[in-house]
Protein backbone atom coordinates (compact mmCIF):
# COMPACT_ATOMS: atom_id res chain seq x y z
CA UNK A 1 0.00 0.00 0.00
CA UNK A 2 1.52 3.51 -1.00
CA UNK A 3 2.13 5.66 2.07
CA UNK A 4 1.98 9.18 0.04
CA UNK A 5 -1.90 8.38 -0.78
CA UNK A 6 -4.50 11.10 1.27
CA UNK A 7 -7.44 9.16 1.47
CA UNK A 8 -8.76 5.34 2.28
CA UNK A 9 -10.59 5.12 -0.91
CA UNK A 10 -14.09 4.04 -1.32
CA UNK A 11 -15.26 2.28 1.76
CA UNK A 12 -18.54 1.25 3.46
CA UNK A 13 -19.62 3.57 5.70
CA UNK A 14 -21.26 2.15 8.86
CA UNK A 15 -24.38 4.66 9.51
CA UNK A 16 -25.35 3.09 12.61
CA UNK A 17 -22.90 4.74 14.99
CA UNK A 18 -22.89 8.34 15.66
CA UNK A 19 -19.65 10.21 13.98
CA UNK A 20 -17.58 12.56 15.89
CA UNK A 21 -15.98 14.59 13.10
CA UNK A 22 -18.14 17.01 10.74
CA UNK A 23 -16.84 15.80 7.63
CA UNK A 24 -17.81 12.48 8.48
CA UNK A 25 -21.83 13.41 8.94
CA UNK A 26 -21.97 14.81 5.50
CA UNK A 27 -20.23 11.64 3.95
CA UNK A 28 -22.89 9.45 6.12
CA UNK A 29 -25.80 11.66 5.07
CA UNK A 30 -24.86 12.14 1.69
CA UNK A 31 -24.89 8.22 1.17
CA UNK A 32 -28.25 7.66 3.14
CA UNK A 33 -29.82 10.08 1.30
CA UNK A 34 -29.25 8.76 -1.75
CA UNK A 35 -30.21 5.67 -0.23
CA UNK A 36 -33.12 6.75 0.83
CA UNK A 37 -34.20 8.56 -2.68
CA UNK A 38 -33.44 5.03 -4.29
CA UNK A 39 -35.85 3.15 -1.58
CA UNK A 40 -38.33 6.00 -2.35
CA UNK A 41 -38.53 5.15 -6.01
CA UNK A 42 -38.76 1.86 -6.16
CA UNK A 43 -41.98 1.88 -3.95
CA UNK A 44 -43.24 4.61 -5.84
CA UNK A 45 -42.58 2.82 -8.75
CA UNK A 46 -43.41 -0.69 -7.46
CA UNK A 47 -46.67 -0.15 -5.21
CA UNK A 48 -47.68 3.01 -7.17
CA UNK A 49 -47.59 5.35 -3.90
CA UNK A 50 -47.26 8.79 -3.69
CA UNK A 51 -44.34 9.70 -1.03
CA UNK A 52 -42.39 12.53 -0.02
CA UNK A 53 -39.26 12.98 1.43
CA UNK A 54 -37.67 15.72 3.30
CA UNK A 55 -34.75 15.82 4.80
CA UNK A 56 -32.30 18.40 6.86
CA UNK A 57 -28.66 17.80 6.20
CA UNK A 58 -26.39 18.44 8.90
CA UNK A 59 -25.82 21.77 7.97
CA UNK A 60 -29.46 22.43 7.93
CA UNK A 61 -29.42 22.55 4.40
CA UNK A 62 -33.11 21.06 3.20
CA UNK A 63 -33.13 18.40 1.00
CA UNK A 64 -36.55 16.76 -0.61
CA UNK A 65 -38.18 13.55 -3.04
CA UNK A 66 -41.88 13.54 -4.02
CA UNK A 67 -43.68 11.25 -6.03
CA UNK A 68 -46.02 12.82 -8.14
CA UNK A 69 -44.53 15.74 -6.33
CA UNK A 70 -44.34 17.82 -3.39
CA UNK A 71 -47.76 20.17 -3.71
CA UNK A 72 -50.05 17.31 -4.81
CA UNK A 73 -48.49 15.51 -1.37
CA UNK A 74 -48.48 19.16 0.53
CA UNK A 75 -52.12 19.67 0.16
CA UNK A 76 -52.76 16.48 1.28
CA UNK A 77 -51.08 16.87 4.89
CA UNK A 78 -52.11 20.52 5.12
CA UNK A 79 -55.67 19.69 4.50
CA UNK A 80 -55.53 16.78 6.74
CA UNK A 81 -57.52 14.22 4.39
CA UNK A 82 -55.45 11.22 3.73
CA UNK A 83 -57.73 9.51 2.13
CA UNK A 84 -58.02 12.26 -0.83
CA UNK A 85 -56.12 10.56 -3.70
CA UNK A 86 -56.40 13.62 -5.88
CA UNK A 87 -58.35 11.36 -8.45
CA UNK A 88 -58.75 13.28 -11.72
CA UNK A 89 -54.82 13.40 -11.17
CA UNK A 90 -54.77 9.25 -10.22
CA UNK A 91 -56.91 8.70 -13.27
CA UNK A 92 -55.19 10.80 -15.81
CA UNK A 93 -51.63 9.32 -14.32
CA UNK A 94 -53.06 5.85 -15.17
CA UNK A 95 -54.21 6.63 -18.39
CA UNK A 96 -51.19 8.00 -19.15
CA UNK A 97 -49.32 4.89 -18.09
CA UNK A 98 -51.22 2.73 -20.08
CA UNK A 99 -50.86 5.02 -23.07
CA UNK A 100 -47.32 5.17 -22.62
CA UNK A 101 -46.99 1.04 -22.09
CA UNK A 102 -49.12 0.64 -25.52
CA UNK A 103 -46.99 2.79 -27.11
CA UNK A 104 -43.53 1.45 -26.17
CA UNK A 105 -44.91 -2.47 -27.31
CA UNK A 106 -45.94 -0.67 -30.68
CA UNK A 107 -42.65 0.85 -30.69
CA UNK A 108 -40.60 -2.39 -29.95
CA UNK A 109 -42.86 -4.29 -32.25
CA UNK A 110 -42.06 -1.50 -35.19
CA UNK A 111 -38.33 -1.72 -33.99
CA UNK A 112 -38.32 -5.54 -34.96
CA UNK A 113 -39.98 -4.87 -37.88
CA UNK A 114 -37.27 -2.21 -39.13
CA UNK A 115 -34.54 -4.63 -38.72
CA UNK A 116 -36.26 -7.52 -40.35
CA UNK A 117 -36.92 -4.84 -43.56
CA UNK A 118 -33.26 -4.15 -43.54
CA UNK A 119 -31.99 -7.47 -43.15
CA UNK A 120 -34.26 -8.09 -46.13
CA UNK A 121 -33.65 -5.35 -47.83
CA UNK A 122 -29.52 -5.99 -47.66
CA UNK A 123 -30.42 -9.92 -48.55
CA UNK A 124 -32.23 -8.23 -51.76
CA UNK A 125 -29.63 -5.96 -52.34
CA UNK A 126 -26.73 -8.86 -52.34
CA UNK A 127 -29.40 -10.54 -54.43
CA UNK A 128 -29.66 -7.87 -57.31
CA UNK A 129 -25.75 -7.04 -56.97
CA UNK A 130 -25.20 -11.19 -57.95
CA UNK A 131 -27.56 -10.93 -60.90
CA UNK A 132 -25.83 -8.03 -62.32
CA UNK A 133 -22.75 -9.62 -62.26
CA UNK A 134 -24.13 -12.31 -64.60
CA UNK A 135 -25.44 -11.45 -67.86
CA UNK A 136 -28.42 -11.85 -68.90
CA UNK A 137 -28.20 -14.59 -71.21
CA UNK A 138 -25.81 -16.51 -68.75
CA UNK A 139 -28.70 -17.14 -66.10
CA UNK A 140 -30.58 -19.95 -65.56
CA UNK A 141 -34.51 -19.38 -67.20
CA UNK A 142 -35.70 -21.00 -63.74
CA UNK A 143 -33.85 -18.32 -61.76
CA UNK A 144 -35.27 -15.22 -63.64
CA UNK A 145 -37.80 -13.37 -62.05
CA UNK A 146 -40.78 -12.44 -63.53
CA UNK A 147 -39.52 -8.92 -64.86
CA UNK A 148 -36.13 -10.16 -66.46
CA UNK A 149 -37.81 -13.24 -67.90
CA UNK A 150 -40.21 -11.22 -69.71
CA UNK A 151 -36.81 -8.82 -70.66
CA UNK A 152 -35.31 -12.42 -72.10
CA UNK A 153 -38.10 -13.02 -74.33
CA UNK A 154 -38.57 -9.28 -75.58
CA UNK A 155 -34.35 -9.72 -76.30
CA UNK A 156 -35.10 -13.04 -78.15
CA UNK A 157 -37.93 -11.97 -80.04
CA UNK A 158 -36.22 -8.98 -81.55
CA UNK A 159 -32.77 -10.98 -81.79
CA UNK A 160 -35.05 -13.38 -83.90
CA UNK A 161 -36.53 -10.37 -86.27
CA UNK A 162 -32.67 -9.17 -86.47
CA UNK A 163 -31.76 -12.52 -87.81
CA UNK A 164 -34.86 -13.03 -90.16
CA UNK A 165 -34.35 -9.50 -91.79
CA UNK A 166 -30.42 -9.98 -91.96
CA UNK A 167 -31.22 -13.55 -93.82
CA UNK A 168 -33.68 -11.76 -96.39
CA UNK A 169 -30.86 -9.12 -97.02
CA UNK A 170 -28.67 -12.03 -97.64
CA UNK A 171 -30.91 -14.01 -99.98
CA UNK A 172 -32.27 -10.47 -101.47
CA UNK A 173 -28.40 -10.06 -102.53
CA UNK A 174 -27.48 -13.39 -103.55
CA UNK A 175 -30.77 -13.63 -105.22
CA UNK A 176 -29.41 -10.63 -107.44
CA UNK A 177 -26.03 -11.43 -107.31
CA UNK A 178 -26.81 -14.46 -109.46
CA UNK A 179 -29.73 -12.56 -111.55
CA UNK A 180 -26.92 -10.43 -113.08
Amino acid sequence: MDNNKKTKGRQRIDTSKRREREKDHHITFSKCRTGLYKKGSELCTLCGTQLAILIFSPSGKPFSFANPNIEVIARRVLENNPRSNENSDGVMDAYRRNKINELNEKLTIVSQEEEGEKERGMKLGQMAKARENKLLCEQKIDELSDYNFSNMKDLLLELHGKINNRLEELTDTQAVATYN
